[in-house]
């Protein structure tokens, strides 16, 4: 029954995640142009604006948004002025759906305790930030802030409220506290470096977000070292099948989101291996 749940409820926050990155992209390119009237805002406000087609904007109907299905049915076209539209956006669905059902099948402790239970929560809430911010990423190279710092306000107060529930003083909070200055302080200190040019400042900010969502300065390495070789690896194609070269700029957000998610739910498991590892090396 939990995983039926977790299905219907990652379509629907799918569907609700290509709809604000489109919006946010949209209110970008308004605010650019800096001649959006005030209806134009408003029809691109993520609470108040009613969804709409990406290309005709007309008004779509409850029967046009049912996850997946409504794509399928429509033969993936607006139901009203038959331009395409892209497999996007039931793909986002259907891996929100499969990435709440792995978060639940994979959680580190199966122990429901109410620390256990909120945190969850959080993750299920953080992953629908994390998928925006990857799409963003890959579409357009950035990380915008609008999601960035509501991730940066989620994670900063479940770490508050897990040191209450979890009732270990400032256990928890010193450890996210070390993340945050671990992950981020690294990549604020190479972005100073460089001058920006080896690391974005969007992935700085990233960088602290995950830092505390992962927690200890143990994970937060590992984070960074799992994203390097992910990073690595989505490079290699671009290198050999297309013109990419060593000075293609490549989206490492979705690397660091993709390598922060394995680590909240394997790390423990790979820290220790290594431990024990290295132990028997001595």
């Amino acid at each position: 029954m939990i995983i039926v749940i977790l299905i219907l409820l990652g379509l629907s926050l799918g569907s609700f995640t290509n709809a604000l990155v489109w919006r946010l992209h949209e209110q970008a390119l308004l605010s650019k142009k800096k001649k959006g009237s005030k209806p134009q805002a408003e029809n691109l406000s993520i609470v108040k604006g009613r969804s709409m087609c990406p290309h005709c904007h007309h008004e779509l109907a409850a029967k046009d948004l049912i996850p997946v299905l409504s794509w399928i049915e429509l033969r993936g076209k607006c139901r009203y002025c038959s331009k395409p539209i892209s497999w996007q956006y039931p793909l986002v669905e259907l891996l929100m759906a499969l990435m709440f059902v792995l978060l639940y099948v994979f959680w580190p402790s199966h122990l429901w305790t109410t620390a256990n239970i909120v945190d969850f929560i959080v993750w299920l809430g953080l992953l629908v930030g994390f998928m925006a911010l990857t799409i963003y990423d890959i579409k357009w190279m950035e990380l915008p802030d609008k999601i960035v710092f509501i991730l940066l306000g989620v994670v900063i107060a479940n770490t508050l409220l897990q040191s209450l529930l979890l009732g270990d003083g400032w256990e928890t909070i010193l450890g996210a506290f070390a993340g945050f200055l671990v992950l981020g302080g690294l990549f604020y200190a190479l972005f100073q470096i460089s001058g920006g040019k080896w690391i974005g400042g969007g992935d700085v900010k990233l960088g602290f977000v995950l830092g505390i969502a992962v927690g200890g300065p143990s994970a937060s390495l590992l984070v960074l070292f799992l994203a390097s070789i992910l990073g690595l690896l989505g490079s290699l194609p671009l290198l050999i099948f297309s013109k990419g070269n060593l000075k293609s700029r490549i989206p490492f957000g979705p690397f660091l989101i993709v390598a922060a998610i394995i680590v909240q739910l394997f790390g423990a498991s790979i820290i220790h291996w290594y431990k024990s590892k290295l132990l028997l090396t001595q």
